[in-house]
């Protein structure tokens, strides 16, 4: 069966974020078809996984955490996987594949998957992940210039955009050629999103375990193609708001308790979730969602969104499957209060925020 969706990366997050949405969609004739996982890294203990992806009776998920004021745990298997390859070994499979089968193209690549070495795009497979993506979008250009919707799920602002830009810098010097250049930018849509959803740990040799909250917001775009209908899927007009209420209440949230983790000599070991136990402390945290935040967003015209993602990110801080450590998240704390409480102070000046200005180190 050909697969309409084709997907870079073999990460737990893609297991239980878009392949268990595409597998759930499948099931009810809303997703365009199966998925083919490509393998980029070439990483020999993964060959394992790869071939777990695939397996016929797919791999399971478990969902695990509070929902609705009430604990639950249920495991669903994911069979959106039906071809795994890897372009260590399959690479002329994988060219086959994307250019006569793709509509879609997922990745999530990593913190460094878009970097590109010296020399890269000279080799007969490019090591890095854009150096490989423009070889088979040139192939696909080749071949038969189908139309092609790029949905990168990487955590970096303006996903699409930024994707976009690398790949026109690398295709200037490779394949220069005007045409080509022409196609990329008009018939190649590169979408920016956001994903969001906690996936705490893996499952050998195949699968994740997931909290319930799940979000992908898609940027609308002329010519845009979704994988499939989705209840967690949101194509929006503009996806600032998006990126806002994650930045600014659920991150935010974390590297305020992180900063009370730090100046309070509290348990090496301490938890989100045990932290919050804290009658005191999460009071204080209250408040500031209350007092500071929620009114931020309402001067932007988004109070019942905030709202609503204050009492999400509570519910999630709240976990009891979910052993998120403080010591993690108060890693490069000095530049997370600078992107997290100090950027949405310039966001929303008119709003009076002492406590967290005081907190950032703002006079």
């Amino acid at each position: 069966m050909p697969t309409p969706i084709v997907q870079f990366g073999t990460s737990r997050f893609l297991q239980a974020h878009a392949d268990l949405f595409v597998s759930e969609a499948l099931e009810k004739g809303e997703a365009l078809g199966p998925i083919t996982v490509i393998q980029t890294t070439g990483s020999p203990e993964r060959a394992r996984r790869l071939a777990a992806l695939a397996a016929p009776g797919g791999y399971p998920v478990i969902v695990r955490g509070r929902q609705d004021g009430h604990d639950i745990e249920r495991e669903q298997r994911v069979t959106s996987v039906t071809r795994a390859l890897s372009t260590a070994s399959d690479w002329d499979e994988v060219r086959r594949v994307f250019c006569e089968e793709a509509d879609v193209v997922l990745s999530n690549t990593g913190d460094t998957g878009y970097d590109v070495g010296e020399n890269d795009l000279a080799r007969p497979v490019p090591a890095s992940f854009p150096g490989k993506l423009l070889a088979l979008l040139h192939e696909r250009f080749r071949a038969n210039s189908r139309k092609l919707t790029v949905l990168p799920c990487e955590l970096v602002s303006r996903n699409g955009d930024v994707l976009k830009r690398l790949i026109l810098d690398l295709q200037a010097d490779r394949y220069p050629e005007s045409e080509f250049r022409d196609w990329l930018q008009t018939a190649v849509v590169w979408a920016n999103t956001l994903v969001d959803r906690i996936v705490s740990e893996p499952i050998e040799p195949a699968g994740a375990v997931a909290e319930p909250y799940a979000l992908w917001a898609i940027e609308n775009q002329l010519g845009l193609t979704g994988p499939c209908r989705h209840p967690a899927i949101h194509i929006v007009d503009d996806l600032t708001p998006y990126e806002k209420l994650k930045l600014h209440i659920l991150n935010l949230g974390h590297t305020v308790l992180a900063d009370f983790w730090l100046k309070e000599n509290r348990p090496a070991d301490e938890t989100v979730q045990a932290m919050l136990r804290d009658v005191d402390i999460r009071q204080r945290l209250l408040s500031l969602y209350n007092a500071e935040v929620i009114p931020g967003f309402a001067a932007k015209g988004l109070r019942g969104e905030a709202e609503a993602y204050v009492a999400a990110t509570v519910e999630r801080f709240d976990n009891p499957f979910l052993d998120h450590r403080m010591r993690d998240i108060a890693n490069h704390h000095a530049e997370k209060l600078v992107r997290r409480l100090v950027d949405f102070h310039a966001w929303t000046p008119d709003v009076p925020k002492p406590v967290l200005l005081e907190i950032a180190g703002v006079q």
